[in-house]
């Protein structure tokens, strides 16, 4: 493997609090050095030397909130296709989602999407197992069989627990194998039949609404379960201005929670749902705009630890129907860091907490490695261009759906190069 040294860049490492202009020596598939010391270190025997001339390099991004097709809904996304477009949007690690057909609630099933990355995957997949079979939010799954197999987290994905009990034994099982349990927290009778934020916007557009309450309900109730057990809790995707401070609170009274929130919920709005486009059919779905300010300031305050792209492929069979029809979910991978950055151009959120979010945090909260430019650590790292103008357009998207927020969108800020393990696997 050839070595590679990246000179006059501006490195960002919320790992070690590094903002400096220097060099990143990569070297045998690891970090050999990074910053501005890196200069005098010398480049090795035959390496290739890139000049950045300024660009960013950071840390590969780290995205633990991803739905993929495979195995069952290959047409949607397969391993394959999803690690090419994370590659794009510098994504160097995935968490995947268990929600898949079969579901992932097996060893069997952990091993499988672990051999399939091996041989198809460009960047790291690491798969989350359900916490109940067959994601019934009943029997539990086998959480030490899961972990040993692999699984890097519990989640039952787009289900939200209705039962404390499962959700107590849940927490407490995980706790014994240092694993995180992910849940969503959108209540199921309360959410049923609403499909957009309740308001008077969606009084205008005659269409039923889901209330702050469906998601702050589960969310109060995990909290305090998670007090009570001790495990590792992380909310899984949030979007009220109540729900981050109900996640502020029990920080403070050094409950082990964590929290998250798409990427979708920090640029988008319930007015972006315009004339019933389906794309912008989400769960939770886009709230206000005051609960849109909440999210961003909790994320600057740390009060939401970390930002994922939540990547959902849909089809038109799944999408190009009556808003209320429309399945939820958009993609993401490749506009995640993009859009992201919109929150450091308009001053919104520093450079290094975004990185740190979208990279260091996820990293530290679910065990991976990577998150670092850290000398020894694996060279994982994206080299952005800051203030490249560009516009997302269908026929560029890798994804095999085409279900993104943000088609036609106007960004600033792009992926030159991606590394995983040193090996570029994605260079623009």
């Amino acid at each position: 493997m050839t070595a590679t040294v990246f000179t006059n860049a501006r490195i960002v490492d919320p790992s070690r609090g590094l903002d400096e202009t220097g060099a990143v020596i990569v070297a045998k598939g690891k970090i050999e050095a990074a910053g501005a010391a890196a200069h005098n270190q010398g480049a090795p025997e035959g390496a290739e030397v890139i000049d950045c001339a300024g660009k960013l390099i950071v840390p590969g991004l780290i995205d633990s909130r991803v739905f993929v097709g495979e195995p069952g809904a290959e047409h949607r996304e397969t391993i394959a296709s999803a690690s090419h477009a994370a590659a794009a949007g510098g994504v160097t690690s995935v968490i995947m989602m268990p929600d898949t057909h079969p579901v992932i609630d097996d060893p069997a099933l952990v091993e499988f999407v672990l051999r399939t990355a091996r041989e198809t995957a460009i960047v790291n997949i690491h798969p989350a197992a359900a916490v109940t079979k067959g994601l019934a939010g009943q029997e539990m799954t086998e959480f030490g069989l899961l972990r040993q197999s692999g699984a890097v987290a519990f989640t039952d994905g787009r289900n939200t627990i209705a039962n404390p009990l499962v959700v107590r034994r849940a927490l407490t099982y995980a706790r014994d194998f240092g694993a995180v349990v992910a849940l969503e927290t959108q209540d199921a009778d309360l959410t049923c039949g609403g499909v957009m934020n309740e308001g008077l916007y969606a009084s205008w557009l005659g269409l039923p609404g889901i209330a702050a309450e469906a998601e702050i309900i589960p969310l109060e109730r995990d909290l305090r379960l998670a007090r009570l057990t001790g495990g590792a809790y992380h909310a899984a995707k949030l979007s009220t201005a109540v729900s981050a401070e109900a996640v502020a609170r029990a920080k403070a009274d050094s409950a082990k929670v964590t929290a998250g929130v798409s990427i979708n919920h920090l640029a988008l709005n319930e007015i972006d749902v315009g004339e019933y486009r389906t794309f912008f059919r989400l769960s939770p779905p886009l709230r206000a705009e005051e609960d849109r300010l909440a999210m961003v300031e909790a994320l600057r305050s740390g009060a939401i630890d970390i930002v994922s792209s939540s990547h959902d492929p849909q089809d038109v069979d799944t999408k190009r129907l009556p808003f209320a029809d429309a399945a939820t979910g958009a993609i993401g991978l490749e506009t995640l860091l993009a859009v992201a950055l919109r929150l450091h151009h308009n001053g919104d959120v520093p450079l290094m907490r975004l990185i740190d979010a979208l990279s260091t945090a996820p990293a530290r909260l679910f065990g991976l490695p990577g998150g670092t430019l850290a000398p020894g650590a694996p060279a994982d790292l994206s080299l952005v261009d800051l203030d490249y103008p560009w516009v997302v357009r269908e026929a560029d998207i890798r994804s095999r759906s085409k279900n993104t927020c943000f088609e036609g969108a106007r960004l600033q800020g792009k992926v030159l190069q991606t590394m995983v393990a040193g090996r570029t696997v994605f260079r623009a």
